[in-house]
This record gives C-alpha cells, structure tokens and sequence, in this order.
C-alpha cells in the first residue's frame, strides 16, 4: 500500500458533483497519493457510493449530504474544495462548511482562485484551532520561479504531452492512467501535474500553470520535466495539459507544446461535445483541424486520440473511437472505460 502524503480528507463538492465543475473531487476520488480520501460533500448524490456515482465502479468512498453528517461517521484531517468552477471561483455558500471544518480542527486545502488564507475570519479560527489553511493556487515567490533556460535539450527520454480539444474534458485523468498503465507494463514514468488537481493527486514534479506569472510558465514547465529527469531517469515522461490550443477562455497548450518540447502529443476528445465547455455558441473546432494546429505549431506528431465518454453510453464507445480512426487516420482508446494497456503497448514502440 502507498502511504499517503498528507492525511485523511473530505472532499467538498457541493452541487457540483459529478458535473464539469467538480472535476477535482473526481480526480481525487479516482486517485490520490496525497490523501485517504474518506468521503464526499455534495447533498444532491448523498447515500451513495462516489465512485460508482462517476464511473459504475464501487470503491467505498461515501457521499455525504453536509460535513455535520459526515463527522459523525469518518475522522477526516483535511477538507479538500473540489469543486473546480469557471473563472476558479468560491461560492459563498461553501464558507460555512469551511468554518465549520476548521472549528473541528480539520486542515482546508483549496485549489480556488479566491484564496482562503486572506479571510481574516478563516485565518483566525484556523489559527485558534491549531489549522493550517493552504492555497494551492496561490503564486509562488518570484524567487523560487524559474525561467527558461534550453536545459530541456538535455532531456533524453520519450516526453509525451496529453492535449485536449477542450477544458475539463479528462486530460489529466487520461495523463494518471498512461503513466500507471506504464509502471505496470514494468516502465518507469513521471507525471508533470500543470493544475492544482494534479497536486493534491501527489504529482511529484509539478506546478499551477493557470496562477504562474506569464514570464516564467515556460522554465517553470522545463524545470519540472527537468527535475524529474534529472532526479528519476524514468524511460517515460507524461506532461498533464492544460486548456485546448483553441479555447476562447482557457487557450492553454503553447507554451508545453514550446518549453515541455514533447516528442509526441495524445489528443483527448469527446466526441459529444460540440460546443466550448460553458461557452455556449462557440462550436468546437473539428478534429482534424485541431490536430493540424497542434502538428503545425510544434512540428510533432499527435500518436493518438483519446476519448472522454460523456453522454455516451458503452456501446457507443467502441464505434465512436473507430469514427475517429476513419476520420483522422489515427488509434483512438477511451483509457477510463477500457484501460490504457492497448495505448501503452502502441506508446512502447516510440521509446527511446
């Protein structure tokens, strides 16, 4: 059994569950190295099993209408805020639990834009209560920042960046479940978390690239692929991407695609998306042109399309990825309903 790095943990979802706004507590009770994850907040899915609520696969942790219910049947250290809403934002009506939390005593980690440990009001409860409150997308000192150097040359392992067509469309769970499936396959690999989610999952070699100064997003990007090179000599890395190359809000991308200097890109699409994730009238950007951008700009290959299931039943899966074969010419997997050992065995062939 990995040790967890931190503790036990609520994590607070709110109405957002199983919804595009609660993409962090998914990820966190998919998986996390960070903590034990022993439950979820959110009244709409109470009673119920979280796993089995996003993917049909029980895991034992359970939903709970509020953290008074909760605390009354799991010990938790930690309250987690998954919720991961546009513009990174805290709905007032979740700094009740968060008081609440830290008059229990309970550490509160949130990924949010809005950060915590200005609220005079936390800060003072939590420092009655002996709490610590951490903001994980709060900027680093300019300091501890790096700026590119060109040391990514140096890099001589397979670098794989996971892009998308859109936000919140499963980048970074696709990203886990290849460098998982990689280990099992008996390869060594690295993730490079680029979110907040990817950090309270325990992404070793990571940073927030949403809150990073402009300046230093691309050394910061070099460094961790670096450091992770550097310190695991691993024969895969997996760079986590962020936004799409072509979203109105979020045109996340360029800047792994320059710095990361990937050898090859995986493409996550969801085939039933036609429009920008909460832009409504901005239609998504086909397919094959959204590999074009990615090809031409970076002047490598995408190996591979990777398929997010959303509003698709299981007997839509299988038919949609040989759609996209057709269409674009390239294998395309859906990882989370069917496991990436089939990518990972196409992923082997590119190894160095």
């Amino acid at each position: 059994m990995i040790k967890k790095l931190d503790g036990t943990a609520l994590v607070y979802a709110d109405q957002a569950f199983n919804t595009l706004n609660g993409k962090t507590a998914h990820g966190l009770v998919r998986f996390t190295n960070r903590y034990d994850v022993v439950g979820v907040i959110d009244r709409n899915y109470a009673g119920k099993d979280a796993r089995e609520v996003l993917d049909g696969i029980p895991n034992g942790i359970p939903v709970f209408a509020s953290i008074q219910e909760a605390l009354q049947q799991v010990q938790a250290d930690y309250l987690v805020i998954g919720l991961a809403p546009d513009g990174g934002r805290l709905p007032g009506s979740a700094l009740a639990t968060i008081e609440y939390a830290l008059e229990k005593g309970m550490h509160v980690d949130s990924g949010l834009h809005d950060f915590l440990s200005n609220n005079e009001k936390l800060v003072s409860i939590a420092k009655k209560n002996g709490c610590r409150i951490r903001d994980i997308r709060k900027t680093p000192n300019r300091d501890d920042l790096h700026f590119f150097t060109g040391k990514i040359e140096e890099v001589d392992c397979l670098k794989l960046a996971i892009l998308g067509t859109d936000s919140a469309i499963g980048k970074r769970t696709t990203a886990w479940l290849i460098v998982r499936g990689l280990i099992k396959a008996g390869l060594s690999s690295q993730m490079i978390g680029t979110g907040q989610t990817a950090w309270m999952q325990g992404a070793k070699y990571s940073f927030v690239m949403d809150s990073c100064i402009n300046d230093f997003v691309s050394g910061e990007i070099e460094h961790a692929v670096h450091e992770a090179w550097k310190n695991e000599n691993p024969d895969v890395i997996v760079i986590e991407g962020q936004g799409s190359l072509m979203n109105p809000a979020y045109p996340g991308g360029f800047e792994i695609l320059a710095a990361g200097r990937p050898d090859y890109v995986i493409l996550q699409h969801a085939p039933k998306r036609l429009e920008y994730d909460g832009f409504p009238g901005y239609t998504l950007h086909p397919l094959p042109e959204q590999i074009r951008a990615i090809e031409i700009i970076s002047g490598k290959k995408v190996i591979a399309i990777t398929v997010n299931h959303e509003e698709m039943v299981e007997q839509e899966i299988l038919p949609a990825c040989r759609a996209i074969t057709k269409a674009t010419g390239l294998p395309a997997f859906d990882v989370l309903a069917f496991g990436p050992e089939e990518l990972v065995e196409l992923i082997k062939k590119y190894l160095k």
